[in-house]
């Protein structure tokens, strides 16, 4: 998965979290694998089918289809209750154990030295289930338990095969295990990234949205004062700025548009521009750079952000009588002299906290505070 970059639609990463949710709540049936071990109990089940006492034979054959139903019930229910991530009760998981090994046990009279090949089922069940440390401990003493028996029960050998097939078969239930756990890990991570991606996004787009419409609303307020004071004593000028407000309204919305699309880009000429016409309405005196030739690309987006910010603000709050913009190559001013800062000079209000967003994800430092000779300061630098 991608990191969402500036210009992503938001529904590109809308409900990740929640479709991860829906494939880790899905049934699983890799349960079902442990049934293909259950292939090796085909030794003590040969042997059980033809010993000759019958009323062992019969219980060696309850015992084994026992032993299978349980080992794979408790596959299963191990596998739904994530038994492998979240602690089960104790009881629980001695439970398991004693009942294979009861069953295992209750195949010996029929099945012999045979039957001792549930000894490796009995160790991968309670490597799955058993805290790691306890199923290490069950693993060595199923594996002294078969040495012992091996070399003491008359006409039993000892091959080391049995032995072998503890160690290897709890070896490989720990490697499916882990591999469970960091599939479980995994999936929580994608789901916890994609959340964060979603809040970002969520967080760009309103960022936008405020920015977009703070200054559209604030010139297109001001076009709409200045028309209705100038409908008397000048028509024609009043028209034009009625104009001007419908043409404003038009491009606002389009900027909505495009910012719920996900691929809006300001133009630093364009805010120069539009600063220079929302001055004006304003009725205060613009001092305007009319090149931007050492500004570069990387900087530009950024700087325009800046001088639409600062000149919204210098519109809607300053009460100035002249607003300056200055360009150079790693920085942008924007300063007036009306009121000045608010006390403690801290960015305060949702667009000068976005504009400092904006700024630390561009590696650039904003600057607040008083302007020479008085009034406010906004500048962004780029660089140390």
């Amino acid at each position: 998965m991608s990191t969402p970059q500036p210009g992503q639609p938001v529904d590109q990463f809308q409900g990740i979290g929640d479709k991860l949710e829906d494939i880790r709540q899905r049934p699983s049936f890799g349960w079902l694998l442990a049934g293909v071990w259950l292939f090796f109990l085909n030794k003590p089940f040969e042997n059980i089918v033809k010993h000759d006492d019958m009323a062992e034979r019969v219980l060696g054959l309850v015992a084994i289809v026992s032993f299978v139903v349980a080992y794979m019930g408790f596959f299963w229910y191990a596998r739904s209750k994530n038994m492998a991530r979240v602690k089960a009760p104790i009881g629980l998981q001695i439970g398991f154990v004693v009942v294979l090994l009861g069953l295992g046990a209750l195949m010996l009279p029929a099945a012999g030295e045979s039957a001792l090949t549930t000894l490796v089922f009995v160790e991968a069940m309670g490597m799955m289930v058993l805290p790691l440390r306890v199923g290490i401990g069950l693993g060595v003493g199923l594996l002294a338990l078969a040495e012992l028996v091996l070399r003491t029960v008359p006409g039993w050998k000892d091959d080391g095969s049995y032995s072998l097939a503890i160690v290897l078969g709890g070896i490989a239930v720990f490697a499916m295990r882990r591999a469970m756990l960091r599939s479980v890990e995994l999936a929580v991570a994608r789901k916890e990234f994609a959340e964060l991606a979603v809040q970002e996004e969520r967080g760009r787009f309103a960022r936008d949205l405020h920015d977009i419409l703070g200054h559209s609303l604030t010139v297109i307020t001001v076009k709409a004062e200045l028309a209705g004071r100038l409908i008397e004593a000048n028509p024609d000028r009043a028209a034009t700025e009625v104009a001007d407000v419908e043409r404003l309204a038009r491009a606002a919305l389009a900027d909505v548009r495009a910012a719920v699309a996900g691929y809006r880009e300001l133009s630093l000429a364009g805010e120069l521009v539009s600063a220079r016409s929302a001055l004006k309405a304003a009725e205060i005196k613009a001092d305007l750079p009319t090149v931007m030739d050492e500004v570069p690309e990387a900087n530009r987006e950024l700087f325009a952000w800046v001088i639409r910010e600062g000149v919204t603000n210098v519109v809607r709050h300053s009460g100035a009588k002249k607003c300056a913009i200055k360009l150079a190559a790693e920085q942008v001013e924007v300063l007036d002299d009306g009121k000045g800062p608010t006390p403690g000079g801290g960015a305060s209000g949702h667009g000068l906290i976005g504009l400092r967003e904006r700024a630390d994800e561009a590696g650039a430092s904003l600057q607040i505070g008083t302007a020479p000779g008085g009034g406010f300061r906004l500048a962004v630098r780029v660089g140390p």
